[in-house]
């Protein structure tokens, strides 16, 4: 005589075959059937038109470049790495990068006066930033190749008293070393601004937490204030070094024969070949400011840190990135 089965009592768990399956998703189908559908991406039309209207017309101008006799490509490759070309910017790799250290160093001297308690200091500081500012550099350069039809000497001394050094004004200052003080001088101003907005960036807390603890004035600038207004100092002024670059250009008109001199002056020996040594400046400055723009971007990359979740992806790693996705998005095409 067969027994039935016992029957199930109120509180006894489901068994495997009882127990309910996953919940249907918004449309009803189950899970796992939506999981094995193809992700179709969404359509774009209108950035599809726009990028190939924006190719269209790089495909143009390309096209313009390469096939216009007028550009004269052979002389461009002929004067892009000609001795003279090179000398001339060698003088403008050496006169920006000086320009840059000194107009760093004054802009932080003219923004520690400008932030004193010093009412004469922050006054000198702001009438210095102000005039240099509103000066023209082409001006301020040609004031200073002009400076010994006002000074034949320069005398160092006691102040309204006797001289001790003196300098023949035409020997000390060369067009190379005006060009320098000129661009050092504007550069200086500009820098000074990007060095009190850094300070004034950090935190009005962390000024009172080192006062807190007793730590002398110089004390809390260099080892609090300063490092911490780095992150917002150095993108910016690496920034100002890319119009540093380009400003260069303006010191032919001091005489010094710098890449744009160059280019300057062999044109007017070989009138001929204008277009292309514009073309080769044009290069080189295009080459020096990306190199300065590359710099920029690690350097604000290296300051970031601490400062997002997750540091920009750099280019290689963005190209990673869009090869992995294209990979990706031609197995699915292939899969579906």
């Amino acid at each position: 005589m067969n027994e039935s089965p016992p029957p199930a009592t109120a509180g006894a768990p489901p068994s495997a075959t009882e127990r309910p399956g996953p919940p249907p998703g918004p449309s009803g189908k189950p899970p796992d059937v939506l999981s094995a559908q193809r992700v179709v991406p969404l359509r774009h039309p209108g950035r599809w038109l726009l990028t190939a209207v924006v190719l269209l017309v790089v495909a143009q101008v390309a096209h313009g470049l390469v096939t216009n006799p007028f550009f004269q490509w052979d002389r461009y490759r002929y004067w892009f790495l000609r001795p003279v070309i090179v000398d001339g910017l060698l003088i403008t790799l050496k006169v920006a990068a000086w320009s840059a250290l000194f107009g760093l160093l004054g802009g932080i001297v003219l923004a520690v006066a400008r932030l004193s308690p010093s009412p004469v200091l922050r006054t000198v500081s702001w009438v210095y930033v102000w005039l240099l500012r509103s000066i023209p550099l082409i001006v301020l350069l040609l004031f200073l190749y002009n400076f010994g039809a006002l000074y034949r000497t320069v005398t160092l001394g006691v102040p309204f008293g006797p001289g001790l050094l003196h300098f023949d004004e035409s020997k000390l200052a060369s067009e190379q070393v005006v060009a320098i003080v000129g661009l050092s001088l504007n550069e200086a101003a500009f820098a000074a601004e990007v060095v009190r907005g850094g300070v004034l960036s950090v935190d009005q807390g962390q000024h009172e937490a080192a006062a807190a603890l007793g730590m002398p004035r110089g004390y809390q600038f260099t080892r609090i204030v300063f490092p911490q207004a780095l992150r917002t100092i150095v993108p910016s002024y690496v920034n100002q070094l890319i119009g540093l670059v380009k400003s260069t250009s303006l010191v032919f008109y001091v005489s010094l024969l710098d890449l744009f001199g160059q280019v300057e002056s062999l044109g007017s020996t070989y009138p001929s070949d204008v277009v292309p040594l514009l073309l080769v400046a044009t290069t080189w400055y295009v080459i020096l400011t990306s190199v300065v723009s590359l710099i920029q971007f690690y350097v604000e990359r290296y300051f970031s840190r601490g400062a997002l979740r997750s540091l920009p992806p750099t280019p290689l790693q963005q190209l990673r990135t869009r090869l992995r996705d294209v990979r990706a998005r031609i197995a699915i095409g292939a899969a579906g």
